[in-house]
């Protein structure tokens, strides 16, 4: 009786192995057949997306001004089938991959706006130019975003869920984020993750990114005191109060923007010195006096939540213990922005998967925040939903092109929109199925 049910057991056992190579074998049968059909999709495309981005490339249209370039991606959306909404949080548009069954649904989110490039009349003072430009690589994110809709539009009967297609406007402007939010984007859908990418100053194979903050986050923070006879003398140890708030050397190559690219000291290092910062921007000091109150602010960029937390504190505390403790009214930040959100287990997940699926060597893992005043005003999706924000190398260093956001050299190799709709159309369709 005892080895009739030792061998029952080890039989069940047996056959649950079978069945779950079984079951593995097939599932790495059809990432593989779905990888295969994505590759000669996107080779079978690439040059009508190259079409599309040169269009794009040379209709730019500034942060607000989308007319022409949105009513081109709803043409573009209608045509493969999708359900389109448009005129959300300005000219935002949205795509509906529905594929009529149940699952998961993903959202992707491309931006539209060009840059407006900013000069100086014969009195200095800062006027825009009167044409934008676009030397920021959104026409390419809008073509990838166009070619991963395609893609997946040829796999629609073997995807289940939906996926969400989210051009949105005024990225520069740092308003058409949460302009699409407020006007009720995340009323039309629900998505359960959504992604993104911007163009980098890597190679056209290489990806880029990191869990949690990629950027620093800044603040203005404003110190305020009653007006007295002392003010000139609360002014001067304001400022200074404010700059202690400051751990980085003036000495430091933390200074030098060539440093983010160091491969002893960048980005890219695990040693990296671009973590765990905060430092004062010295040119941004305010002072706005009135007959009953004196205000000291200054603009300030961290790496950490937590150093942004201790800095309020440090101050009130510091002032406290000093002869103008009486005269202090507050200590309070006046400017904040949504800053961009890594959630970790899916930018984990997702890097294993292009590790996996395109090599570990198209991928640099990024460790640090960089402090270069940049953003992305994607973050106010990450408030809403979790998601991961990628950078995607657009130059060919052996043919001059580098494609340095906002450089006034910037360029595009044009190979870098089929490494995203590669890698990216790969890892919805991944999320779709995990």
């Amino acid at each position: 009786m005892v080895s009739d049910k030792i061998n029952s057991k080890l039989i069940l056992i047996l056959q649950f192995l079978f069945c779950s190579l079984v079951l593995c074998g097939q599932n790495i049968n059809k990432t593989a057949v779905f990888q295969k059909n994505i590759e000669e999709k996107t080779n079978t495309i690439f040059d009508s997306l190259v079409k599309i981005r040169q269009d794009f490339h040379k209709n730019p249209e500034a942060s607000g001004k989308e007319i022409r370039t949105s009513k081109k991606i709803e043409e573009h959306l209608l045509s493969l089938g999708l359900e389109v909404k448009t005129g959300i949080g300005g000219y935002g548009v949205l795509g509906v991959l529905d594929t009529g069954k149940k699952g998961k649904s993903i959202a992707w989110r491309a931006d539209m706006d060009a840059v407006s490039i900013h000069n100086h009349d014969s009195t200095n003072n800062e006027v825009e130019d009167s044409k934008p430009h676009h030397i920021c690589g959104h026409d390419v994110n809008m073509t990838v975003a166009l070619g991963i809709a395609k893609v997946l539009v040829s796999q629609k009967e073997q995807l289940t869920g939906k996926v969400y297609f989210i051009f949105q406007p005024a990225e520069e402007s740092y308003t058409g984020a949460k302009a699409m939010v407020d006007d009720g984007l995340f009323e039309l859908i629900n998505p359960d993750e959504i992604y993104g990418s911007h163009i980098g100053p890597m190679p056209t194979n290489i990806i880029a990114t990191k869990p949690e903050w990629l950027f620093a986050d800044y603040k203005t923070i404003t110190l305020s005191f009653k007006n007295s006879k002392d003010t000139k003398a609360i002014i001067e140890y304001s400022k200074k109060s404010i700059m202690e708030l400051q751990n980085v050397a003036p000495d430091s190559k933390f200074w030098n923007p060539n440093s983010l690219g160091d491969p002893s000291i960048g980005l890219a290092n695990p040693n990296t010195i671009f973590k765990d910062f905060l430092f004062i921007n010295k040119k941004s000091f305010k002072v706005t006096e009135t007959k009953n109150e004196v205000s000291i602010s200054a603009y300030f960029g961290a790496s950490t939540k937590e150093r942004i937390n201790l800095a309020i504190p440090q101050l009130k505390d510091k002032i406290s213990h000093s002869k103008y403790a009486k005269k202090l009214i507050d200590v309070v930040y006046s400017f904040e922005r949504a800053n961009l959100y890594n959630d970790k287990k899916l930018t984990e997940k997702s890097l294993e998967h292009i590790s996996k699926t395109f090599g570990a060597e198209n991928i640099i893992p990024l460790y640090g925040e960089m402090p270069d005043y940049r953003g992305d005003d994607f973050a106010y999706f990450q408030e809403h939903v979790p998601g991961v924000y990628f950078y995607l190398g657009g130059s060919n260093f052996e043919k001059g092109i580098v494609s340095m956001p906002h450089a006034p050299n910037f360029q595009i190799d044009e190979t870098c929109i089929k490494t995203g709709v590669n890698y990216f159309s790969s890892l919805i369709i991944e999320r779709l199925f995990n």
